[in-house]
């Protein structure tokens, strides 16, 4: 990273001597300077320092003259990796400088002492460049750079925070980066509430397939985590494409055949064999009966569907009609299941509330109706892992259109 911003700043710095400025320079002076200048952009910047120094030789200079030859000496040390000199000259032209160009320089050399392994008096011209009003992204990235080779992550999750909190107070999405910077400095220093919190803002705001597949992989190890709500995460795993291996498709479609949703079984096995995950291999034979099983189940579950939601209607309590109507929505028959989990919803004596108005949000997810859906997947309650997966299904609807 150092080295980026060093060889960065070499280049603008040498661009800085442009025509306008070689007219103020006798030739004695402007000659060599562009000749270093041609050699900094073919990336000689040995042979670029000594045509530097050839005009630094000449007597009787001018201000304007000595000011342009700083210029180029500091951005052919920076292009020869001479960050002394790089140092020298930038500190020089510091104190002759003002306004938005004394911050860039300051910038120039905050990256020259980081390329020198200097951290420390990096810091401190990074400062002055912030101070003196560079707010660039390459200075905010040297900035970033900086406070995570120092280990403090104390300071690193205060500015980060600071960071994210100032856009998200102007309307504005917080920058990748520092999210990312926030949920790593919050790992190491342990604040694991605070971690799911930023992984959560960068699923909201940049729903990246690894973002999602490490946030996905916490859930499933948090403590109460509930083995009833394995399927759900991995349908989300599904959705966000994290779903690609042999055992994955094969664990997922043998718990949706073991919760009595043979349609879903049926759909997840299709996959793995039309992605190549299932059907090939040592295995292949075994994937084949697993998918004998799922025709098997689906069509005996076609075929007695009907006289289910019947026999789910007589009963005292709506856990059956929730049941059957969530089935329904497997079949891809929202239109019968939707009604029947409100139904159940209504009768009440629900065993399992929260999971009851979670198959409601996905069932209306799956009519697409992502405004009711979202809003009732975020009122699902519960430690078991319920509100997890509903929360994680709201903010993948808002993300992907529902």
């Amino acid at each position: 990273m150092t080295k980026i911003h060093a060889l960065a700043a070499a280049v603008a710095l040498a661009v800085t001597m442009g025509t306008a400025h070689a007219q103020a320079l006798r030739p004695e002076v402007g000659k060599p300077l562009q000749q270093a200048y041609e050699l900094i952009k073919a990336g000689k910047g040995k042979e670029a320092l000594a045509k530097v120094r050839e005009a630094e030789a000449v007597g009787g200079k001018t201000p304007t003259e000595t000011l342009q030859i700083e210029r180029m000496k500091a951005a052919a040390a920076q292009r020869a990796g001479d960050h002394a000199t790089a140092i020298q000259a930038l500190e020089s032209l510091h104190g002759k400088t003002s306004g938005a160009e004394q911050g860039q320089i300051a910038e120039q050399i905050a990256s020259a002492y980081a390329s020198a392994k200097d951290n420390a008096k990096a810091s401190q011209w990074a400062q002055k460049a912030a101070a003196a009003g560079n707010n660039s992204a390459s200075l905010k990235q040297l900035q970033a750079y900086l406070q995570g080779a120092s280990g403090d992550y104390n300071a690193i999750a205060k500015d980060a925070a600071a960071a994210v909190q100032a856009a998200e107070g102007a309307g504005r999405k917080p920058e990748e980066g520092d999210l990312l910077r926030l949920a790593d400095a919050q790992q190491r220093t342990g604040n694991a509430a605070g971690q799911t919190a930023t992984l959560e803002k960068l699923l909201a705001n940049y729903p990246k397939k690894d973002y999602w597949a490490i946030y996905l992989g916490r859930v499933r190890s948090k403590a109460g985590f509930s083995d009833r709500y394995a399927l759900d995460l991995m349908r989300l795993k599904l959705a966000t494409g994290n779903l690609s291996k042999t055992e994955d498709f094969m664990e997922m479609a043998q718990l949706a055949l073991q919760a009595g949703l043979a349609s879903e079984g049926k759909a997840i096995v299709d996959k793995g064999f039309a992605s190549g995950a299932l059907g090939t291999g040592a295995e292949a034979e075994r994937h084949k009966r697993l998918r004998d099983l799922a025709v098997k189940q689906e069509a005996e579950g076609k075929g007695s569907i009907e006289q289910r939601a019947t026999a789910a209607a007589s009963q005292k309590d709506g856990n059956d009609l929730v049941q059957v109507g969530y089935a329904y929505v497997t079949m891809g028959q929202v239109d019968k299941g939707l009604p029947l989990i409100e139904q159940g919803i209504a009768k009440g004596g629900l065993k399992r509330p929260d999971e009851a108005k979670l198959r409601l949000g996905l069932a209306q997810l799956a009519a697409k109706n992502k405004a009711k859906a979202v809003q009732t997947l975020r009122s699902v309650q519960g430690n078991d892992g319920a509100a997890d997966i509903g929360r994680l299904w709201a903010l993948y609807a808002n993300t992907n259109g529902g």
